[in-house]
């Protein structure tokens, strides 16, 4: 079985198109716990929450979208319909008018609306370059769906994570460290960015940023297996 995240968020889309609920959150909760969660699946996961009657939960999914994402213009809009539901009018106005502020944004001379959609189009066929094994072309597909969003922590971090597979550690690190800097309290970033510096060869670097996450989340079962290889490279040293 494919359990990419981006293999994952289609097959949840399937079972969303089909009404089958249950099944799309089962399969965005195995993304999301995995720590591999972008703006799509979170904003699809308050979709399928609210269509069960969970809209307390949805609520908390919608407000992940956004901090991936804050033009994300249908999770402004889907959180302001459950708010609205909920009889929270006063915080479903807030919501609706941010949506019209995201969808008013110009990016490059086009809407935000519109370049938001065109972005993560780019991204979708970026990702099926990858898919094939043609990562320049899906790296150059991520860029430009970048230029027209570069707010959209997501589409940085399947980026970073393209360019430490193909080698590009330097590029990878510089995508990272903006990411970082913009969600300081994001494990998942900080953990690849420390993986960055030791590809790129600053192993005290990546050691300081491992170190400082096991403090604070000793239980991070990925930290522990990267400070664990550190180790073991510099017992083969």
């Amino acid at each position: 079985m494919d359990v990419r995240p981006e293999n994952l968020v289609a097959r949840a889309k399937e079972h969303f198109e089909l009404r089958d609920y249950y099944g799309c959150v089962h399969l965005l909760e195995e993304v999301i716990r995995e720590g591999r969660a972008y703006a799509d699946a979170h904003h699809l996961m308050g979709l399928a929450l609210h269509l069960l009657g969970r809209s307390e939960k949805a609520l908390e999914s919608f407000g992940a979208a956004l901090e991936l994402n804050t033009l994300y213009h249908e999770a402004h809009v889907h959180r302001g319909i459950v708010l609205n539901e909920l009889g929270r009018t006063s915080e479903a106005e807030e919501a609706f008018r941010k949506a019209a502020v995201a969808r008013g944004t110009e990016r490059n001379g086009i809407p935000g609306h519109h370049a938001a959609k065109l972005a993560n189009q780019h991204a979708s066929l970026g990702d099926a370059y990858a898919e094939v094994g043609a990562m320049g072309e899906a790296i150059d597909q991520y860029r430009t769906a970048l230029n027209l969003g570069p707010t959209f922590h997501d589409l940085r971090y399947r980026l970073a994570r393209m360019l430490l597979e193909v080698g590009r550690s330097l590029e990878a690190l510089e995508e990272l460290e903006t990411l970082a800097a913009a969600k300081p309290d994001a494990l998942n970033i900080h953990g690849t960015l420390g993986l960055a510096h030791y590809v790129a060869g600053e192993t005290g670097r990546a050691k300081e940023i491992w170190t400082k996450i096991q403090e604070q989340h000793p239980d991070d079962s990925r930290v522990r297996a990267y400070l664990a290889m550190l180790e073991r490279a510099h017992e083969e040293d």
